[in-house]
């Protein structure tokens, strides 16, 4: 098996990359400074991934929504009993998560590695399902929903959402409705996973210190060929405009909360520059450094604890979010909105630029020197067709016209400001 050994030339680490006989894609990165290992097993299947079309079939398929956050809860079960029960018995520390885009399993441990990764390998390739688990599953997972649906940071952002998007499945729950889970059944589950649990279109990342060569004996016994199918997503077309400027709610909160963002057009391709280009610009925006953000904290607009920016972008959706707590989340927005003309009109400063590249810059090295940030990293570029190390060139190599172009996507007219309000006495 021939390994593709990654270079990254700036930061010194490498990792190996290669494509298994069975079609799982795999990217092993040694840290023989780490006492730790982290494994994560992933798919990319998430909640948005409700029509798909196989490339070995003429159709697209609609299923219900919330089958790939119903299928991560129920692949931990089988006939022999619980994962987590047999992770207990290794000392691993395991987990799960389902996203927009992807579900993954993963594990760290301070020993009995090859043993833990057995389980991970093992549990993810082997789905149970039955009428009787299923439905006692929908119980669980309708109290979840329920639970969520009460939450003010959860509400806020997918109003957030449904005010930006008119058809985009990103404007849906990620673990479906109390109505939309009462339809999945055994067959739904298992034609969902067959489809988006064929591991070529799955990824495993390991970092931390480990043998090569064990780890792949292990991958040889455990891991089953698999058909080399494609999976398209089917998505409906999305405007350009958003659905509404403004949506407000009220729930229990002390104060209110906000998200406020651009809506972009995320048909676009974006690649490792557009990616680090667009978060330079937010921490020259709104960073604890920026001129910005010294405004509205003088002012009492937003508070340290909970005032952050992100770029929230991904298969078929884009978006330059902030988020926070404020008595005044409109002066906010429209502050946010000021600066960013301001920053178009008399140009970003060289040394602010500087310094956010330096700064992104060397968050991101920092973040080599912890397994699960490196397994987590490569694996969502991975699934997004990008790569750990060209990432972190694109940083280093940004020029400050390129960054000061992405200023043209924070364009007032395809904002939304999402507010939970507190409770009115």
């Amino acid at each position: 098996m021939e390994l593709e050994k990654i270079t990254g030339g700036r930061v010194g680490d490498f990792y190996y990359r290669f494509r298994h006989p069975s079609g799982l894609a795999i990217y092993l990165y040694p840290k023989e400074s780490c006492s730790t290992a982290y494994a994560v097993f992933g798919t990319r299947y998430g909640s948005i991934d409700n029509c798909f079309r196989r490339s070995d079939e003429a159709e697209a398929e609609t299923v219900p929504e919330g089958i790939a956050h119903f299928l991560e809860h129920k692949l931990f079960e089988s006939e022999e009993g619980d994962a987590f029960d047999r992770y207990a018995e290794t000392g691993a520390s395991a987990n799960a998560f389902t996203s927009f885009e992807s579900t993954c399993y993963l594990f760290s441990c301070t020993d009995r590695l090859y043993d833990s990764l057995g389980i991970l390998l093992d549990f993810v390739q082997h789905p149970y399902f039955t009428t009787e688990t299923v439905a006692k599953e929908q119980g669980i997972i309708g109290q979840e929903i329920k639970m969520y649906d009460d939450d003010p940071q959860w509400r806020v952002m997918f109003n957030y959402l449904r005010a930006m998007y008119h058809a985009h499945p990103i404007r849906l729950d990620i673990a479906g409705t109390v109505e939309s889970i009462a339809k999945i059944t055994p067959a739904y589950l298992y034609r969902c996973y067959h489809t988006f649990y064929n591991l070529h279109n799955m990824a495993l990342v390991l970092a931390g210190k480990f043998d090569v060569d064990k780890v792949l004996a292990l991958c040889d016994k455990l891991l089953k060929p698999s058909a080399s199918v494609q999976v398209e997503r089917v998505f409906p077309e999305e405007p350009e405009s958003v659905v509404q400027p403004k949506v407000e709610e009220r729930l229990a909160v002390a104060l209110p909360l906000f998200q406020f963002g651009f809506k972009e057009n995320g048909s676009l391709p974006r690649t490792e520059w557009d990616l680090a280009a667009v978060e330079i610009l937010l921490d020259i925006l709104a960073s604890e450094a920026s001129p910005l953000f010294r405004r509205l904290l003088d002012a009492g607009l937003i508070n340290e604890s909970s005032f952050s920016y992100e770029y929230f972008e991904g298969a078929g959706y884009a978006s330059i979010l902030f988020s926070g707590e404020s008595q005044n989340p409109e002066a906010v927005a429209q502050a946010i909105q000021e600066e960013a003309v301001r920053l178009a009109q008399d140009g970003i400063p060289q040394e602010a630029f500087e310094r956010s590249k330096r700064a992104l810059y060397g968050e991101n090295v920092a973040a080599l020197n912890s397994t699960a940030s490196i397994a987590n990293g490569v694996l969502n570029l991975s699934l997004k067709g990008r790569e750990l190390f060209a990432y972190i060139d694109a940083i280093a190599h940004l020029t400050l016209e390129q960054v000061a172009a992405k200023l043209e996507l924070l364009q007032a007219g395809r904002s939304v400001l999402s507010v939970i309000l507190p409770l009115e006495k």
